[in-house]
C-alpha cells in the first residue's frame, strides 16, 4: 500500500522560508514523478511545482518561480519543497502527489497535507 506522508508546514512570517518532505513508501519512488499541490480556503487545488522520474527534471507554476526549489532523494524515497521569500497568498494546505511514469497526467496517489500559513 503506497502512503505519502507530508511534514514541515507550520506558521511563518512573510519573507520567511519552509521546507516540506514528503516521504513515500510502498511504491518505486525512482519511477514516479512527484509534485506539489496546495489549495487555499475556497480556492481549487494548484499546482505548485513537479520533479521527474526521468533525471529530476523540474517544473514550477510562475508564481512559485525563483522562490520555491523542488527536489527528491531516490535513496530516501523523498521529496521537498523549500519556499523562500514566502507572502501571505502562498497560505494554503501543501499536498504531495505521485505519478507513475506510465501514467500520463494523472496523479495516482496523494498525501494527506500539510498546513502553511504566512503571517502579513
Amino acid at each position: 500500500q503506497v502512503h505519502l506522508v507530508e511534514s514541515g508546514g507550520g506558521l511563518v512570517q512573510a519573507g520567511g522560508s519552509l521546507r516540506l518532505s514528503c516521504a513515500a513508501s510502498g511504491l518505486t519512488f525512482s519511477s514516479y514523478t512527484m509534485g506539489w499541490f496546495r489549495q487555499a480556503p475556497e480556492k481549487e487545488r494548484e499546482f505548485v511545482a513537479l520533479t521527474s522520474w526521468f533525471l529530476g527534471q523540474t517544473k514550477y507554476a510562475d508564481s512559485v518561480k525563483g522562490r520555491f526549489t523542488i527536489s527528491r532523494d531516490n535513496p530516501k524515497n523523498t521529496a521537498y519543497l523549500q519556499m523562500n521569500s514566502l507572502n501571505p497568498e502562498d497560505t494554503a494546505v501543501y499536498y504531495c502527489a505521485a505519478r507513475s511514469k506510465y501514467s500520463s497526467d494523472t496523479y495516482d496517489h496523494w498525501g494527506q497535507g500539510t498546513q502553511v500559513t504566512v503571517s502579513s
